[in-house]
């Protein structure tokens, strides 16, 4: 790791904003971010190395941080959230059940065994591209919620069954580690409620605001970095942690200028470094000297927007929130890391399942922008009609 080489990353984020400023298309900055990290990485100049330990750890930090934000984003205070967390229950379940005859059909096209790793995938969701795309599209009805919990609780589910479809040997440690990570969560969030009414720390935040300390920042930070070690300690997942750590924030209701210095911490620097260095691990022309490997993404692309799709209908979703819901990335990226160190996926494989989430997240992105013209046109209908004086 060099400062060169940091260069060389930071430029390469930059494809995310150039990409999402595009008036007509909607495109979340990620999809940049890893199309550039896939050209100067395995596949392309192979200028960033993902091997590399400073740049994997970095990366770390960034998916940390950008489960963070996505927790953060998660409307705990909203009292539509409760109808919303049913509605998004009997989606996730749908597709779940929907998941494993997709996982078996999936292994049987593309003559790859892991029917279990495929279930999992297809059952996953991604709450990292799905609610900062809502937010970016402006998304906020009945429909966006249902769908946000929805993914939300596939996305929290699936990545505590990564290890154990992996390492089905590992159940129950993983299963300890999570319930140590979420109980964790719960006892800060006591501390932090217990601490909030006191007069010193009104003191406290005051002066931080006045001479700008950014002290709310620094704590939310010291509470993510510890959650993310008792994960790593435990055996489970940085996703359980970051995003655990997020929904804490949210549920004590920090100032919006904790928002703000998050965003700029974590979507300036860490957040792009991780799907830089997510794309620069992609070996595209792996993939495509074997036509077998092409078929498995093609078949996990399909059966992810049916069984989504389906799914929505059944639980009496729309169309569109099926679409939303079909993007993923936390789930295979942590299968093919996992699946990759363990020995259990061979590196076609591992891009093939991360190519197919990549084409997910462009899914995704069209099932957000209709989701959004569907939540305007209800506006507009619901809107009453100006009638005419006659004078």
């Amino acid at each position: 790791m060099s400062f060169g080489v940091l260069v060389v990353i930071v430029l390469a984020g930059l494809a995310g904003p150039l990409l999402g400023s595009s008036s007509r298309f909607f495109v979340p900055l990620m999809v940049g971010e890893i199309l550039a990290g896939v050209l100067v990485g395995r596949t392309g100049l192979q200028s960033v190395n993902p091997a590399d330990p400073t740049v994997s750890f970095l990366a770390e930090v960034g998916f940390a941080m950008l489960m963070l934000t996505a927790g953060m984003a998660v409307p705990l205070r909203d009292p539509r959230l409760a109808t919303s967390l049913r509605k998004g229950a009997g989606f996730a379940a749908a597709v779940a059940v929907l998941a494993a005859p997709a996982g078996l059909l999936c292994a049987a096209l593309a003559s790859h065994g892991h029917a279990a790793v495929y279930a999992l995938v297809l059952a996953s969701g991604s709450a990292a591209i799905l609610l900062p795309a809502l937010q970016e599209a402006g998304a906020g009805g009945t429909e966006a919620l249902a769908t946000m919990a929805e993914v939300t609780i596939a996305d929290v589910a699936t990545i505590v069954l990564v290890p154990v479809v992996l390492q089905p040997g590992r159940v129950t440690h993983a299963a300890l580690g999570a319930v140590l990570v979420a109980a964790t969560v719960v006892a800060l969030y006591a501390v932090g409620r217990t601490l909030e009414p006191h007069s010193w720390v009104h003191h406290l935040r005051h002066l931080s605001k006045q001479r700008h300390w950014a002290l709310d920042l620094r704590l939310s930070l010291l509470v993510l970095f510890f959650l993310v070690w008792v994960a790593r300690r435990s055996g489970t997942s940085i996703l359980i942690a970051g995003f655990g750590a997020g929904l804490m924030v949210a549920a004590i209701g920090g100032p919006h200028r904790l928002s703000t210095q998050v965003r700029g911490v974590a979507g300036g620097f860490f957040v792009p470094l991780y799907f830089v260095v997510l794309g620069a691990e992609l070996d595209l022309r792996g993939l495509f000297s074997e036509p077998s490997l092409i078929e498995l993404a093609g078949a996990l692309v399909a059966l992810n927007v049916a069984i989504h799709v389906l799914g929505a209908l059944i639980s009496r979703r729309s169309v569109p929130s099926g679409l939303a819901a079909c993007a993923q990335i936390g789930v295979p990226a942590a299968v093919a890391t996992l699946g990759l160190a363990e020995g259990v996926l061979s590196s076609g494989v591992a891009t093939a399942v991360v190519l197919a989430a990549l084409v997910s997240i462009g899914v995704s992105t069209a099932g957000v922008q209709l989701l959004v013209r569907s939540e305007r046109d209800k506006v507009t209908t619901r809107s009453p009609v100006p009638v005419a004086d006659g004078r």
